[in-house]
Order: structure tokens, then sequence, then C-alpha cells
């Protein structure tokens, strides 16, 4: 119960799940998706992955941050809707600018405090630390302490993603043309995570679709064993959606102190510098 009329806010990168948010009345403010047609669209809203998916077979889009009115329109519907003040999670500023006009637009508030915080990861990494927020929010803990105390759950995330084409990664400048390189040639994926600056940074190789997966899930373990329990979440796109089980039955043997697991789509933002095909899992020590 949200009795302090706090409201929780994200954008599209964060893949926050959909019945989560639901439940828990978190704001989505969606990322845009340009096409050199002109036309913009807006993640979630107006174009969802699958059609994203299906145009990006003539053509791959950028991405965009949402603009400043777009934001203040969220916080300015947050504030008719009853709510007194809020807390935005942001996608990583390493990978984004959303955190950093999200508080500019803040700053700009006369009435209506907002306190936010930047994951320094990406994707369902990110969601968990939104879905902890709703947690700190209903259990009551106030404002002034939920940013720090949001900062230290990020610290002890972590993500892993596999994608099996790296064609839109190089192409949205996210890996380097070497790494390109030498992963078409022998048929290398690299693992990708989020550095401490919330950058994309190559985690580890493997030879090959299967092998990579098999990698995501040994890093998960291993980072499992730093805490007393752990939270894991999995995401697939659409187009390995069929991959959810096995990953789930995985996980939970190989990482016994997982206390629970969370499935997750990806959203069309994210698709666009990933590719259609791309299976990650992230990790929070609870």
């Amino acid at each position: 119960m949200n009795s302090q009329r706090i409201a929780v806010i994200t954008d599209t990168g964060t893949d926050t799940p959909a019945a989560f948010a639901r439940e828990h009345d978190v704001r989505i403010v969606p990322l845009r998706i340009n096409f050199s047609d002109g036309s913009t669209y807006e993640s979630g809203v107006t174009i969802t992955p699958e059609q994203l998916v299906e145009r990006m077979a003539t053509e791959v889009p950028s991405t965009s941050l949402p603009s400043p009115a777009t934001i203040r329109r969220e916080f300015d519907r947050a504030h008719d809707d009853g709510y007194v003040a809020a807390i935005f999670v942001s996608i990583s500023s390493g990978l984004s600018a959303t955190c950093d006009t999200v508080r500019m637009v803040a700053d700009q508030l006369d009435d209506f405090p907002v306190e936010v915080v930047d994951t320094r990861t990406i994707g369902v990494a990110a969601g968990l630390v939104v879905m902890e927020a709703v947690r700190m929010v209903e259990e009551g803990i106030t404002l002034q302490h939920i940013g720090a105390m949001l900062e230290l759950v990020a610290h002890k995330n972590s993500v892993f993603f596999s994608v099996k084409s790296l064609d839109y990664l190089r192409k949205g400048g996210r890996i380097s043309a070497a790494v390109y390189r030498l992963g078409t040639a022998l048929n290398i994926k690299p693992v990708i995570t989020c550095n401490e600056d919330g950058a994309y940074v190559v985690a580890r190789k493997a030879r090959g679709w299967e092998r990579s997966i098999d990698t995501e899930i040994a890093l998960v373990e291993e980072q499992a064993r730093r805490y007393d329990k752990v939270r894991v979440a999995i995401c697939c796109s659409s187009a390995c959606v069929d991959m959810f089980d096995e990953l789930e039955e995985r996980v939970l043997a190989q990482v016994d102190n997982a206390v629970e697991v969370i499935r997750s789509g990806i959203s069309a933002d994210l698709l666009v510098h990933t590719g259609p095909e791309i299976v990650g899992i992230a990790i929070q020590g609870v």
C-alpha cells in the first residue's frame, strides 16, 4: 500500500515486468525510436517489440531519449493523480542521457520533490531496482532515504546478455570494430555486461550461441556466491521466448541461494541495439 503517495516512475529501458508495473502503478516514460523516413515512435506505446523487429528487416533505426516535455508531462500527471513526490529510476547514464534529462526537469519542479536514481545498468537488471523502489515506498521508507538506499541496491545488481548477431551492437556503436570482426570471423559470442560506469563491456567470450548461454549462467552462478541470497531475473526477446523454462530450470539448479526468479520481455528500444535474438540474466544481491 503506497500510503505516502510517492510515485515510482521509470523509462522503458529498465524492462520492468509489465504485470508488476500494472499492479503497483509504476509510471513508464517511453524512449523514442527514429526511422530514416522521419517517423518517430514511442517504445511500447506506438510501436511494439514485434512491430519493431518486422521493420528492422529493412532498416535498423536509431533511438533517442524522451523529450523534456514528455518527462515533465509524466510528473504533472502523477501530481494530478494525487501523488505528492516521485522516485525516478533510470536506465544507465553510461548508455543514455535520459537520467541527466530527468534530473534537469526535476530541478525545475517547485512543489513536487523527485529523487532520481541512476541504476548504471540496463534492461531487467534496472527493472529489479524499480521493483525494490516500489517495495521501499510501500514499506513506508521516506523519500529522503529511498534515493541513497537504491544507489546501494543498484551496486548489488549485475546483468549478462548474449545476442545471436553482433551486427546491431556494432551499428549502434556499443562494441568495438575489433570485437565485431573477431566475433564474426570466429563465431565468438561475447557475453556483455555493464561496468561500474554503466557502459557495455565484454564479461567473457564463448564460441557459439549455446556456449554463450552456458557462460551467462556460469557468470550468474559466480556472482551469486558473493551474497547469502539473490534475486534472479531472466529476459528473452520474443524470438527466444521458448527458452524461458529451460533457463529458469538451469538457474534454479545452479544458483541454490536464489529466492526468486522473475521473467521479463525486452523493450523495443533495447532491441534496436541488440537485434531480435537476445537472452539476458540479471542478478541482485538481497
